[in-house]
């Protein structure tokens, strides 16, 4: 048995280490440094998300019993990923600021930290208030609160990050001008279903999931548990549902015909 904080430290080794070999292959490839740092950072999301997808399935599809069976992996894995968090945040950072040199701009002077913070934020204030919720709360809940219940549950959270490699490639398709391509269309399907089952749908599976076990009906899970356990499930779907939809805004662009020339009929 490993001891104990050896998964908390190789996750803080793990992915700033992967991170910055990945960078560090590229530019020795002759890549821009601000593409090597975008395609780094989504290289790292990517791993991630495979790593803990598979946790995920391998907890989940090994507990029968939906609240008492338990798998070493659901103690492990939380701890080894919370590291994941705090680095993306700095690597999204990174990210925003070689963003707008990456497109065009490189001979403009890079903004000051104070600005390019500040633009940072208010662009992915969303995404940077998850991050944080995932290391505050939602970590000291799987590691400490559990108290070894409901692996299950923690294992088809997990899987929700099966989503992640579509998005991150969809922005790499973007930065080379590939958004137009059969493989983007393709990419955006794949990102759209991954999300729907994954992220959204993934909620009335595990309220049904928990009433199959207890002998209750789909409709009156939600009265059968504490209200706190509904609006901690709430509160975990309503980003999803938000990013869901700006989902689905850019799949009806996408996919939407393109209007005819000005003097041509439709």
């Amino acid at each position: 048995m490993a001891p104990p904080g050896a998964a908390l430290a190789a996750g803080l080794l793990f992915f700033p280490g992967l991170f910055l070999l990945g960078r560090a292959a590229l530019r020795r490839r002759g890549c821009p440094e601000g593409h090597a740092a975008i395609l780094a950072a989504r290289l790292v999301s990517s791993v991630q998300a495979v790593m803990a997808s598979t946790a995920g399935y391998i907890i989940s599809s090994s507990c029968h019993h939906v609240i008492d069976d338990q798998h070493w992996l659901a103690g492990t894995y939380p701890q080894f990923a919370v590291p994941y968090f705090i680095y993306d945040v700095y690597a999204m950072f990174l990210c925003h600021w070689h963003r707008g040199r990456v497109k065009g701009h490189e001979v403009a002077p890079p903004p000051s930290l104070r600005a390019a913070a500040g633009s940072y934020l208010r662009k992915d204030l969303l995404m940077v208030l998850h991050h944080a919720a995932m290391v505050l709360v939602c970590f000291p809940v799987a590691a400490l609160w559990r108290q070894g219940k409901g692996d299950f549950f923690l294992g088809c959270l997990l899987m929700a990050e099966l989503s992640t490699p579509f998005v991150c490639l969809g922005k790499v398709l973007i930065l080379y001008k590939r958004q137009h391509t059969a493989l983007h269309k393709l990419n955006g399907v794949a990102l759209l279903v991954t999300f729907l089952l994954c992220r959204v749908l993934l909620f009335p599976y595990l309220y049904w999931a928990y009433g199959r076990q207890r002998g209750l009906p789909f409709l009156r899970v939600p009265a059968a548990l504490p209200p706190a356990y509904n609006a901690a499930a709430a509160a975990l779907l309503a980003p999803q549902l938000y990013w869901f939809a700006l989902i689905c805004r850019g799949a009806w662009r996408l996919f939407r015909a393109p209007p005819p020339p000005p003097g041509q009929p439709p």
